[in-house]
């Protein structure tokens, strides 16, 4: 993961430290690049979420070639994902979903293009030994001295890196969304914040705050938070989640132990709603058409004065 430039349109902020929706920018790259048996990221150490291995191109501040070539060097696997640290809708699926088409396809490289079909190489997966060959042909043909480094990558546009590589790619817009101005930031706030998005980023935000790597059926919670409220009162919602969370914790963790929990604690928030709405019509006193409020039903009717048989 390349994770130091110097931010020149953000004013030379911080940028992978940026909060957005309350994690930094690296931290979501991070939770998204977790399946990977090794993380490392080529910036200044820092404290992160998940635990990383540093490298730092030399130079530092050498550029995206020279930063690669620096990664590689902390790395043993036949595949490599490289990806920057300014991206704040990337996801796990993302990164299957191009590890599949590398393994499904010849080419030496997967990489991500925007809504505008433009090429992201720093959302990628390519072959570590075609990285190897073109990065060492760089290095030989590069110029000594001026603003390159020992290394002879300092300085050098990723582009031409690239363009030397087999590569295919797969379109994903959102995914492929990267921050580089504070537009963008704002952008990606508002986003987070939508309807359709802001549970699942809560969750997302919530489990990575947590140490939590568990996927389980928001669904299911939900269901059983609305029983809760509906049929014993709107604060039994949160404390039922939390006590569902903590058997499933007792009975070894996992998705399985919190569906048998949620399960169970709806199947008695509709029997309690059940009971109170039995107790309800227990408590409801007989009516008949003819009963009139206030009046005993077996009382004898009032006489009105004109209407009885005497009158005339």
């Amino acid at each position: 993961m390349l994770a130091g430039g110097a931010a020149r349109r953000l004013g030379g902020a911080d940028k992978p430290g940026v909060r957005v929706g309350g994690r930094a920018l690296l931290d979501r790259v991070l939770a998204a690049c977790a399946g990977a048996r090794t993380i490392t990221v080529v910036a200044d150490p820092r404290p992160t979420g998940r635990p990383v291995t540093w490298a730092r191109e030399d130079p530092p501040g050498g550029g995206p070639v020279a930063a690669l070539a620096a990664g590689l060097r902390h790395t043993t696997a036949e595949q490599v994902f490289v990806v920057s640290a300014d991206l704040p809708f990337l996801a796990e699926p993302t990164v299957r979903r191009l590890l599949a088409a590398l393994r499904s396809s010849g080419a030496e490289g997967v990489l991500l293009t925007d809504a505008d079909g433009r090429d992201q190489p720093l959302v990628a997966v390519y072959r570590t030994q075609a990285l190897r060959r073109e990065l060492a042909a760089l290095a030989g043909t590069a110029p000594t001295g001026g603003s390159t480094g020992g290394d002879g990558l300092s300085g050098l546009p990723l582009r031409r890196l690239t363009a030397r590589l087999d590569l295919t790619r797969v379109q994903d817009p959102v995914a492929s969304f990267d921050c580089d101005t504070w537009d963008d930031i704002a952008t990606a706030r508002a986003r987070i914040r939508e309807h359709g998005h802001v549970l699942d980023e809560w969750i997302s935000a919530v489990k990575d705050e947590l140490g939590i790597d568990l996927d389980v059926d928001t669904g299911v919670l939900l269901d059983l938070a609305r029983d809760a409220a509906h049929g014993v009162a709107r604060p039994a919602a949160p404390l039922t989640t939390f006590l569902v969370g903590y058997a499933a914790a007792r009975a070894g963790g996992g998705p399985e132990a919190v569906a048998e929990a949620s399960r169970r604690a709806a199947a008695l928030a509709l029997r309690w709603a059940d009971e109170a709405t039995e107790a309800k019509a227990d408590a409801a006193p007989d009516a008949t058409p003819e009963a009139t409020p206030g009046v005993r039903p077996d009382a004898a009717p009032d006489a009105t004065p004109g209407t009885g048989p005497d009158a005339g």
